[in-house]
């Protein structure tokens, strides 16, 4: 029979059991892989966070670029239409300032057709190349936009026409044209000059 060892005999150190090389090393290396992966895991999530950060950068950048590019069409657009409505008042100014110079020649035309007798023979032919010139005068400046206001029989409009004065007529309702003085003319919608004209007023009751 073998010799047994009292219970509360001590046993060295050298005698207790160690664990084998080959077990330690495989303890040390799986330590070191869990390091490893907390390691990865740590610089990953601070790799996501600090791209987040870079996205939400330049979101907040192409959101002000976009703005400021809206704001530069904005302005763009508006320096087009001033530009344009400053082009479009400077060629009706030039085009106003023109007619306004041809009307004294219509004038006078019109004048001289009233004053000519044309059951004078002589005088007839003359009104005839008169008239004729009338007419160019007056399809030329109907291309550029002028029309005529030539309101005789019509009701006072008193935003074209200007009354010189008014006459008693038992027919004619009252505020009507009874004749026109004066032709007036308006250029694209505007009013170039008013036309002078006479208007009638309720006869006088007994």
């Amino acid at each position: 029979m073998s010799e047994q060892r009292p219970a509360d005999e001590h046993v060295e150190p050298s005698e207790q059991k160690q664990p084998h090389e080959g077990e330690a090393e495989a303890l040390d290396s799986e330590t070191e892989g869990e390091d490893t992966i907390a390691s990865e895991a740590t610089e990953e999530s601070a790799g996501i966070t600090e791209l987040e950060r870079k996205l939400t950068i330049l979101a907040h950048e192409l959101a002000q670029e976009k703005e400021k590019g809206l704001r530069i069409a904005a302005d763009a657009e508006n320096v087009k239409r001033r530009a344009t409505l400053e082009a479009e008042k400077a060629r009706n100014f030039a085009i106003e300032k023109f007619a306004g110079e041809l009307l004294s020649v219509i004038d006078n035309l019109e004048r001289a057709l009233q004053s000519i007798d044309k059951n004078d023979a002589a005088q007839a032919t003359i009104a005839e190349g008169i008239e004729m010139t009338h007419k160019s005068f007056l399809s030329t400046i109907e291309k550029f936009g002028m029309e005529v206001i030539d309101p005789q029989g019509q009701p006072f409009n008193p935003q074209h026409h200007e009354a010189m004065g008014m006459q008693e007529h038992a027919e004619l309702p009252p505020n009507t044209v009874l004749y026109v003085m004066q032709k007036g003319y308006l250029l694209n919608g505007r009013l170039l000059r008013p036309a002078m004209v006479m208007v009638t007023r309720a006869a006088a009751t007994e």
